[in-house]
């Protein structure tokens, strides 16, 4: 179809759709949101008048039977990802989904599934975006060699909250909602994996600080999604690998990635500022990281462009996907059951 218009339906419309997924497909030539179904009628006719949707279903399965509708922009919570991916394949639809991929990793591997039976159809994951900045320059660095052989990675990732024992219940604390899925490990691991390559062994520790929230009735509800991992992983070369996530670090908030290599050291602070040495330097320098060599956001783009014929998905395949949610289960069972749990699964 590479010069049919692209019609989209939007199913699901929370901040990351209005704010990166419309703008995003607005801009592209051939390319019109025709359709929009939230989670009910009067949400979803306010984002059709804030962005001059012409439709509005009140089920996201009407929204499939549009036969004008030939590609979907799946932007609910996790939960719902695989069976409206399965549904959206099987009504001849591409399929773009909001991250996380689902809720577990066998769903994960039901979508690619999906995916493999119908290859006429374009499917994609939406990337992390905390990452696009620096991603070039650190895998030029790496690819040049600066590190000599990679030794050991720490990566830290704290937000700087204190523990809120009377805090509201997010979706993203609910299991039902959220799978397996735990603070950003799964965003964060992705960003690594485009630099350092696959995990292959996992060991995590893991703590829920606050076990009680308050629901949207404002009773309290049990919370088992942690709020502080540790994890300690393997990389095919033997480094190791250690990340600490934590929602409960008050007074400590930032990220900050060291890599150690043989010959040399990259640092990322919390600014996404990229600091380097040598063996033999007296200190890291930073490194210029000029605005026209970073990557850019471009996923509406590329998504329209691989259903057109012109690229290939790259940012994320959904084969990408199923590893990281493979990672993340990992990460889970392994904090649950006390043993390091081997990838694949």
């Amino acid at each position: 179809m590479a010069d049919e218009p692209i019609r989209v339906g939007l199913i699901g419309a929370g901040g990351n759709v209005r704010n990166r997924h419309i703008p995003g497909f607005q801009g592209i030539e051939d390319c019109e949101i025709v359709a929009v179904a939230n989670r009910s009628m009067e949400s979803g006719r306010a984002i059709a008048d804030q962005f001059n949707i012409p439709r509005v279903y009140g089920n996201w399965k009407e929204l499939l039977e549009d036969d004008e509708i030939n590609a979907v922009c799946i932007g609910t919570w996790p939960y719902m990802h695989r069976t409206m991916t399965l549904a959206a394949l099987e009504a001849g639809k591409h399929v773009l989904t909001e991250a996380r991929m689902a809720n577990t990793a066998q769903e994960a591997r039901d979508m690619l599934a999906a995916s493999l039976a119908h290859p006429d159809l374009v499917c994609q994951l939406t990337p992390t975006s905390t990452s696009y900045t620096i991603d070039n320059l650190l895998k030029r660095l790496i690819d040049e060699g600066h590190l000599g052989e990679l030794l050991s990675v720490d990566f830290t990732s704290l937000q700087n909250n204190f523990a809120d024992f009377d805090g509201p219940l997010h979706w993203r604390h609910d299991r039902a909602l959220s799978g397996h899925n735990t603070l950003n490990i799964g965003a964060s691991y992705e960003s690594m994996m485009r630099w350092l390559g696959r995990g292959n062994r996992v060991i995590a520790m893991s703590k829920v600080h606050v076990p009680y929230r308050r629901n949207v009735a404002g009773d309290l509800t049990s919370v088992t999604i942690p709020d502080h991992v540790d994890i300690l992983y393997e990389l095919a070369n033997g480094a190791q690998v250690h990340m600490q996530m934590s929602a409960t670090s008050g007074l400590k908030g930032g990220s900050h990635i060291w890599m150690f290599g043989s010959d040399g050291t990259i640092h990322v602070d919390p600014q996404r500022r990229v600091w380097a040495g040598k063996r033999g330097d007296a200190e890291l320098s930073e490194v210029p990281n000029p605005p026209e060599t970073q990557a850019k956001y471009r996923v509406e783009e590329q998504f329209t462009n691989a259903i057109r014929g012109r690229e290939k998905v790259d940012m994320v395949a959904f084969e990408t996907g199923v590893h990281y949610m493979e990672w993340t289960e990992a990460v889970y069972r392994s904090a649950m059951e006390g043993r390091a749990v081997y990838l694949p699964l």
